[in-house]
Protein backbone atom coordinates (compact mmCIF):
# COMPACT_ATOMS: atom_id res chain seq x y z
CA UNK A 1 0.00 0.00 0.00
CA UNK A 2 1.10 3.34 -1.01
CA UNK A 3 2.33 5.52 2.18
CA UNK A 4 1.68 9.15 2.19
CA UNK A 5 2.64 11.04 5.21
CA UNK A 6 1.84 15.03 6.46
CA UNK A 7 4.29 16.58 8.14
CA UNK A 8 2.57 18.90 10.84
CA UNK A 9 4.07 21.80 12.78
CA UNK A 10 4.58 25.50 12.83
CA UNK A 11 7.01 27.28 10.77
CA UNK A 12 10.51 26.27 12.91
CA UNK A 13 9.34 22.67 14.06
CA UNK A 14 11.64 20.80 11.89
CA UNK A 15 9.60 19.57 9.82
CA UNK A 16 11.72 19.74 6.16
CA UNK A 17 14.51 18.04 8.40
CA UNK A 18 12.03 14.72 8.69
CA UNK A 19 10.78 15.24 5.68
CA UNK A 20 14.43 15.11 3.63
CA UNK A 21 15.52 12.20 6.04
CA UNK A 22 12.01 10.36 4.47
CA UNK A 23 13.17 11.78 0.81
CA UNK A 24 16.32 10.20 1.71
CA UNK A 25 14.89 6.58 2.55
CA UNK A 26 13.20 6.56 -0.66
CA UNK A 27 9.36 8.70 -0.34
CA UNK A 28 8.98 11.79 -2.80
CA UNK A 29 9.10 14.42 -0.97
CA UNK A 30 6.43 17.62 -2.32
CA UNK A 31 7.06 21.08 -0.84
CA UNK A 32 5.16 24.13 -0.64
CA UNK A 33 8.16 26.71 0.26
CA UNK A 34 10.76 24.89 -2.50
CA UNK A 35 7.78 25.18 -4.85
CA UNK A 36 7.11 29.24 -3.79
CA UNK A 37 10.96 29.13 -4.24
CA UNK A 38 11.24 27.50 -7.56
CA UNK A 39 8.27 30.51 -8.76
CA UNK A 40 10.57 32.91 -7.38
CA UNK A 41 8.76 34.16 -4.34
CA UNK A 42 10.71 34.95 -1.35
CA UNK A 43 8.65 36.08 1.13
CA UNK A 44 5.66 35.25 3.05
CA UNK A 45 2.61 35.12 3.52
CA UNK A 46 1.50 34.37 0.26
CA UNK A 47 -1.06 35.85 -1.63
CA UNK A 48 -4.28 33.82 -2.07
CA UNK A 49 -4.41 33.34 -5.82
CA UNK A 50 -0.62 32.29 -5.96
CA UNK A 51 -0.68 29.65 -2.86
CA UNK A 52 -4.14 28.41 -4.71
CA UNK A 53 -2.14 28.04 -7.55
CA UNK A 54 0.73 26.38 -5.83
CA UNK A 55 -1.41 23.99 -4.12
CA UNK A 56 -3.47 23.00 -7.12
CA UNK A 57 -0.15 22.10 -8.76
CA UNK A 58 1.05 19.86 -5.74
CA UNK A 59 -2.09 18.50 -5.40
CA UNK A 60 -2.26 17.14 -8.72
CA UNK A 61 1.58 15.82 -8.39
CA UNK A 62 0.43 14.02 -5.45
CA UNK A 63 -1.98 12.35 -6.86
CA UNK A 64 0.57 11.02 -9.94
CA UNK A 65 2.83 9.74 -7.50
CA UNK A 66 -0.21 7.99 -5.39
CA UNK A 67 -1.29 6.46 -8.90
CA UNK A 68 1.58 5.31 -9.34
CA UNK A 69 2.46 3.41 -5.71
CA UNK A 70 5.38 5.67 -4.76
CA UNK A 71 5.25 7.19 -1.32
CA UNK A 72 4.70 10.34 -0.48
CA UNK A 73 5.62 13.06 2.06
CA UNK A 74 4.34 16.15 2.50
CA UNK A 75 6.23 19.08 3.36
CA UNK A 76 3.77 21.51 4.19
CA UNK A 77 2.75 22.89 7.91
CA UNK A 78 -0.55 21.16 7.62
CA UNK A 79 -1.05 24.21 10.69
CA UNK A 80 -4.88 23.36 10.51
CA UNK A 81 -7.66 20.42 10.80
CA UNK A 82 -9.74 21.17 8.35
CA UNK A 83 -6.81 21.33 5.84
CA UNK A 84 -5.46 17.75 7.11
CA UNK A 85 -9.01 16.22 6.09
CA UNK A 86 -9.20 17.90 3.06
CA UNK A 87 -6.12 16.27 1.63
CA UNK A 88 -7.83 13.01 3.45
CA UNK A 89 -10.64 13.74 1.50
CA UNK A 90 -8.54 13.85 -1.42
CA UNK A 91 -6.68 10.31 -0.39
CA UNK A 92 -9.35 8.17 0.59
CA UNK A 93 -11.08 7.24 -2.81
CA UNK A 94 -7.23 6.42 -3.32
CA UNK A 95 -7.23 3.46 -0.96
CA UNK A 96 -4.84 5.30 1.11
CA UNK A 97 -4.54 6.33 4.94
CA UNK A 98 -2.35 9.04 5.49
CA UNK A 99 -0.40 8.93 8.67
CA UNK A 100 0.86 12.57 10.20
CA UNK A 101 4.24 13.49 11.86
CA UNK A 102 3.68 16.52 14.12
CA UNK A 103 6.87 18.54 15.19
CA UNK A 104 5.60 19.50 19.12
CA UNK A 105 8.52 22.01 19.05
CA UNK A 106 8.53 24.39 21.86
CA UNK A 107 7.16 27.80 20.99
CA UNK A 108 10.63 29.43 21.89
CA UNK A 109 12.82 27.35 20.27
CA UNK A 110 10.50 27.36 17.19
CA UNK A 111 10.82 31.51 17.21
CA UNK A 112 14.47 31.27 17.70
CA UNK A 113 14.92 29.21 14.19
CA UNK A 114 12.85 31.12 12.16
CA UNK A 115 14.75 34.23 13.56
CA UNK A 116 18.08 32.72 13.04
CA UNK A 117 17.00 32.08 9.15
CA UNK A 118 19.11 33.51 6.60
CA UNK A 119 16.73 33.46 3.64
CA UNK A 120 19.02 32.25 1.79
CA UNK A 121 16.76 28.69 0.95
CA UNK A 122 13.29 27.93 0.16
CA UNK A 123 12.78 26.25 3.55
CA UNK A 124 14.65 29.60 5.41
CA UNK A 125 12.50 31.72 4.20
CA UNK A 126 12.38 34.73 6.82
CA UNK A 127 9.32 35.95 8.36
CA UNK A 128 8.81 38.97 10.95
CA UNK A 129 8.82 38.45 14.52
CA UNK A 130 4.93 38.95 14.39
CA UNK A 131 3.90 36.95 11.67
CA UNK A 132 5.94 33.79 12.92
CA UNK A 133 4.06 33.97 16.01
CA UNK A 134 1.27 34.44 14.51
CA UNK A 135 1.96 31.18 12.77
CA UNK A 136 2.87 29.08 16.12
CA UNK A 137 0.05 30.73 17.82
CA UNK A 138 -2.66 29.94 15.53
CA UNK A 139 -1.39 26.28 14.38
CA UNK A 140 -3.83 23.66 15.52
CA UNK A 141 -2.10 21.04 16.61
CA UNK A 142 -3.78 17.20 15.28
CA UNK A 143 -4.93 14.41 17.26
CA UNK A 144 -4.66 11.17 17.23
CA UNK A 145 -8.82 11.01 16.71
CA UNK A 146 -7.79 12.09 12.92
CA UNK A 147 -5.93 9.36 12.04
CA UNK A 148 -2.95 7.84 12.60
CA UNK A 149 -0.22 10.09 14.12
CA UNK A 150 3.38 10.17 15.32
CA UNK A 151 4.50 12.73 17.57
CA UNK A 152 8.05 14.35 17.59
CA UNK A 153 9.00 16.42 21.15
Amino acid sequence: MTRVIFMCGPAGSGKSTVARELESDGMARLSFDEEAWRRGIRSQPLADDVRCGIEAHLRRRLLDLVESQTDVVLDYSFWSRRMRENYRAILRPLGVEPETIYLATPRAVALARVHAREGSRANEVRLSPTLAAAYFDNFEPPTAAEGPLSVIG
